[in-house]
């Protein structure tokens, strides 16, 4: 079993800094991916950022330039830097991993945090 434990949510006000922080614990034999998403009210789930194994990036348009992923593989842990956040940036933010785990190492499953709440004020 995968757990993820979810931190640095807030209120912020249009203009300013948050950084999020995801860490995994649990039987994790590797981790092939991780990353960011987010949900508005009356939205669907949508990706902000993500990184491979390997190291490439992906990010939405809509936070480029202002977003930055980061991660601690000694740590199992993914950050998200946050600058010159806006209103619409307003969102539950959820991580994901995945991962293979010790029982069977030939798989892969995400595992996804509970969720934190950020929110932008004009």
């Amino acid at each position: 079993q995968v757990q993820l434990m979810e931190s640095g949510g807030g209120l912020v006000q249009a203009g300013g800094s948050l950084r999020l922080s995801c860490v995994a614990s649990g039987s994790i034999f590797s981790i092939n991916a991780m990353g960011w998403y987010r949900q508005a009210p009356g939205k669907q789930r949508e990706l902000v950022a993500t990184v491979t194994s390997g190291g490439s990036t992906n990010y939405a348009d809509s936070v480029k330039g202002r977003f930055t992923l980061s991660r601690d593989n000694a740590k199992n842990t993914v950050y998200l830097q946050m600058n010159s956040l806006k209103p619409e940036d307003t969102a539950v933010y959820y991580c994901k991993f995945v991962v293979a785990t010790y029982r069977n190492p030939l798989s892969e499953y995400a595992y996804w945090g509970q969720g934190t709440q950020v929110t932008v004020s004009s």
